[in-house]
């Protein structure tokens, strides 16, 4: 049997890690088909969203007179849009993410992650990017849905993209945390019930002035609060960037991404 030569050199293996750019990368478009793979989270993220908006646009089921433009459906939906969509970036950023990544630490996936050459925080970059590409087809999805229903959104895109891109950060540092620290039915119960009480008291369908002073000015340091309120400031009454939605934001990004980097375990 006859061989072939080659130069030299030309099958040497070259060891080590792609550069990190293209790493974290190739783990985002993994995350995100994961994402888009799963109905549960399609329900979560999608589904339940577009019936809210639908449902209290179309019934006043909360009574939104002194903040609706006479109480109709436009008016309604003036209101609801904004807050579902502060909804969408919660559900995904941090209930899907948070229960997704939660049940693949229990079953060892992010145990071998650990192996490889991606630095934790890369791992939280990617999904992060990930995140951001589902939030980018709820925000399509739900603005179709609502403008079809009478919405008459105002303001500039650049401040609605620095809320939306901020409230990532401080959902999904937060939801990464809970995920890297609790067991994962623990995470599964927990993320579940922030979300359903959020909705409630994030002023997402339910105005903040319903509540009373002292709650209320509890309920206006939420992330989802800031988030809705920063969102409704813009596109419903035409403001410019909120600052102090955006600090407040901000301040739950730096802290829930510090702390998902410092105590995430992946194991």
């Amino acid at each position: 049997m006859s061989t072939r030569t080659t130069g030299a050199g030309t099958y040497t293996p070259r060891p080590g890690a792609a550069p990190l750019p293209r790493m974290i990368a190739a783990q985002a478009v993994l995350e995100t088909r994961l994402l888009l793979r799963h109905g549960e989270q399609l329900l979560l993220t999608i589904v339940i969203p577009t019936l809210l908006l639908v449902l209290f646009s179309a019934v006043d089921i909360v009574d939104l007179a002194d903040t609706a433009d006479g109480g109709d459906g436009g008016g309604r939906v003036d209101f609801l849009a904004p807050g579902v969509l502060a909804l969408a970036v919660l559900s995904t950023a941090f209930t899907g993410q948070a229960i997704s990544t939660g049940f693949e630490r229990r079953y060892g996936v992010l145990k071998r992650l650990a192996a490889s050459p991606l630095p934790r925080w890369g791992l939280m970059t990617a999904k992060t990017c990930a995140v951001l590409v589902v939030e980018v087809l709820q925000a399509a999805l739900l603005t179709s849905v609502a403008l079809a229903l009478g919405w008459s959104p105002r303001g500039g895109p650049l401040a609605v993209a620095l809320l939306l891109v901020a409230g990532t950060a401080a959902f999904s540092g937060l939801g990464l945390l809970m995920a890297g620290t609790l067991r994962a039915e623990a995470t599964l119960a927990a993320a579940n019930l922030v979300f359903v009480l959020l909705l409630i008291g994030g002023g997402v369908v339910v105005p903040l002035d319903r509540f009373p002073a002292p709650v209320r000015g509890v309920l206006e340091w939420l992330p989802i609060s800031a988030l809705s309120e920063g969102l409704r400031e813009v596109l419903r009454d035409g403001a410019g960037p909120p600052w102090a939605q955006l600090a407040v934001l901000g301040c739950w990004a730096v802290l829930g991404l510090a702390a998902a980097a410092r105590f995430f375990r992946w194991e």
